[in-house]
């Protein structure tokens, strides 16, 4: 099938390159000629583990081209996918769909015979609805279909979910599309993954239900964590304890500093706001919000409080700066709250991560020195923070670490240490919830 992709950003990149290797023609269209020059060499604009491998052979093998010109791409596709960017909307916080019916716009005027116009982006319900009137609105003669298809792409590990995921939610109101739409996906139909079709209103609140579930989980072991510190438990037995209960589930019950990245917080307060809209509040939405916001800015109170009060004058290494390992995103990050308030009271900011510091140096004060690798961070240091659990902060040499550094504390708010272990190595060491 002609696919053709708006935006190659994050998910249309991913996306596109994964829609390829299922066999399909995929071009990717991006307003930013500087992208598209740079993927048309080869290039890849962000760190996810093995997409550039996916995106060249794909486009030594001609599946797979970039270009800035959507009428080129558009015309003559069976289906085209709309993956832009849908930030939060300043003032409001409802999600901002300018890029999504600005797209619409552009597919109505160029696309040709009967064509599947999808909303991969995560948007409001309704907005499919809205993206239908803008399309019948400039083309009353044309032959098209508007679908509902979200991702659920885990930074880090986004080709395997989308070429392995535990289910493919797609919402469509015409047979003819829904034959598209598995003509799409047959790959995943052969490996008898399940394919869920909805009304299209009951996909768009899908994903941002699922997210805004997975959001609740995190913020409620969070705040288990704080309470474990003050009665004497540790968190990890009680994540285990709960997450072996089949209803629960083991995932994302681990505590740390706060959610962040580029799905939840923007998506928890969209959905936030549809829910005020329409008269029916999402009251513990609300509250995961609220409480994982005021979560980082704790979480530089517990620092000084682990280097004896006050770190004025003080040298702290950060270890870890983007939101999760495995990604260059830094969008929400907890290092954007807790190194400027490290920095408000007077410390010396020595930070290090293996893929985010390029952008880092756009998001942080200009304070903050910037390092080659952890030991390099731990020089003079009173105190290491963990904040992302990279798999090179994993197995540190303490006997290094600690030669380098002033004072031997270690605050890991991740856990990935035995607190133990740590101890013997002559360490103080401060961790979430144990």
């Amino acid at each position: 099938m002609k696919v053709a992709m708006i935006g190659a950003g994050y998910v249309g990149l991913v996306s596109g390159a994964c829609f390829a290797d299922f066999g399909h023609e995929v071009v990717c269209v991006d307003t930013v000629a500087a992208k598209i020059d740079a993927l048309n060499r080869g290039e890849i604009p962000i760190y996810e583990p093995g997409l550039d491998v996916l995106v060249n052979g794909n486009r030594f093998a001609g599946r797979l081209s970039f270009t800035t010109d959507i009428t080129e791409a558009v015309k003559g596709a069976d289906a085209v996918f709309i993956a832009v960017g849908t930030p939060t909307r300043r003032g409001d916080g409802h999600a901002d769909l300018t890029y999504v019916y600005a797209a619409a716009e552009d597919i109505a005027k160029a696309m040709t015979g009967y064509t599947v116009i999808i909303t991969k982006s995560t948007v409001p319900v309704g907005t499919a609805d809205e993206v239908d009137a803008i399309v019948r609105r400039i083309r009353p003669d044309a032959e098209f279909a508007v679908a509902s298809n979200p991702e659920f792409l885990r930074e880090g590990a986004a080709i395997d979910d989308f070429k392995r995921p535990d289910r493919v939610v797609v919402g469509v109101e015409e047979e003819r599309a829904r034959d598209v739409m598995r003509a799409l996906y047959r790959p995943l139909f052969l490996n008898e993954t399940p394919i869920v079709f909805t009304s299209r209103r009951s996909s768009e609140l899908i994903k941002y239900a699922a997210n805004a579930f997975l959001a609740t989980k995190i913020t409620f072991i969070n705040e288990m964590a704080d309470l474990c510190e003050k009665v004497g438990a540790n968190v990890q037995d009680v994540s285990r304890g709960i997450g072996l209960d089949g209803r629960i589930g083991k995932k994302f019950l681990h505590a740390g500093p706060g959610y962040g990245g580029s799905c939840f917080p923007k998506d928890t307060i969209a959905l936030v706001r549809t829910a005020q809209q329409y008269g029916a509040p999402t009251r513990i939405i609300e509250t995961v919000v609220e409480v994982n916001a005021k979560r980082k800015i704790r979480m530089v109170d517990k620092i000084v409080d682990a280097c004896g009060g006050s770190i004025s004058g003080k040298t702290i290494g950060i270890l870890g700066l983007t939101f999760k390992p495995e990604t260059d995103d830094m969008r929400d990050a907890p290092s954007l709250d807790i190194i400027p308030g490290l920095i408000a009271l007077g410390a010396t900011i020595r930070a290090h991560d293996p893929q985010g510091m390029k952008e880092a140096k756009h998001l942080l004060p200009e304070k903050v020195e910037y390092c080659d690798g952890p030991y390099e961070a731990a020089i003079n240091a009173d105190a290491i923070v963990i904040i992302t659990e990279w798999n090179i902060y994993r197995a540190l040499d303490f006997e290094k670490l600690g030669a380098a550094m002033k004072e031997r504390a270690l605050i890991d708010l991740r856990n990935i240490y035995d607190p133990e272990q740590v101890k013997r190595s002559g360490f103080q060491y401060v961790g979430i919830g144990r």
